[in-house]
């Protein structure tokens, strides 16, 4: 087992059953909240290395300097994210038919709960964090679907480049260590030692169902500030 994308999805949805089952609606927003600012801090390291690029805060720019790319696990297993471009301009319009994220969410039972407000709140915050002047919009999901919905406001991405820049991505130990912080730490912050019960318990799960190597990796990124880019 490595991690990948359904790992990536397993440390959200355990953070959302946890939140919820112990405090209800405050769990709720707790974890919307805490979504937004992993995403925030995910779109704010794009921006920053544009920037040191000399690049526009653009959805072009945006596009070229995500961090992540399917894992050849779920390529493997026919579980990539599929998506279609189905407008370039002036609105950029994509639609996502398949989603490891979303078949995680599934696999635990939580695909409409923790699903439904990870899927709708992520992106919409990676992008604010990257520039908040840019407008984005997830308005259906695989939760309420047969697709997901992304709309770009006057990205006009006709004739741009939009691939992904190698040197800015970052495998799934990365995004999975960073997710797991970021949970921690919001948790700890609202619900101080009741969050921090959470955050032990969730990791004692991670170990139990991915193995205490797995773990352990998770905890040796406990100081890295994951605001900035390196």
């Amino acid at each position: 087992m490595a991690f990948n994308e359904k790992v990536h999805a397993y440390i959200a949805a355990k953070y959302y059953a946890y939140l919820t089952q112990t405090f209800g609606e405050r769990g709720r927003k707790a974890f919307v909240h805490a979504t937004q600012y992993y995403a925030g801090q995910r779109g704010r390291r794009m921006a920053q290395r544009a920037i040191r690029d000399g690049k526009e805060l653009d959805f072009a720019t945006y596009a070229c300097y995500g961090e992540w790319a399917s894992s050849q696990e779920m390529i493997d297993e026919g579980s990539d994210v599929k998506a279609e471009m189905k407008q370039l301009g002036p609105d950029a319009v994509i639609f996502i038919s398949r989603c490891p994220w979303n078949q995680q969410f599934k696999e635990m039972g939580l695909d409409k709960t923790a699903g439904a407000e990870y899927c709708k709140h992520l992106d919409v915050a990676i992008v604010n964090g990257f520039n908040p002047c840019l407008e984005y919009r997830v308005p259906e999901t695989l939760q309420t679907g047969d697709h997901c919905e992304h709309y770009l406001k006057d990205a006009d991405y006709a004739g741009k480049r939009l691939a992904k820049s190698p040197e800015n991505m970052r495998d799934f130990e990365f995004h999975c260590a960073h997710s797991y912080w970021a949970y921690n730490e919001v948790t700890a912050a609202i619900f101080k030692n009741e969050g921090e019960t959470i955050n032990a318990k969730i990791l004692e799960d991670f170990a139990k169902d991915y193995g205490k190597e797995m773990a352990d990796a998770l905890r040796a990124w406990k100081n890295t500030n994951f605001n900035v880019c390196d």
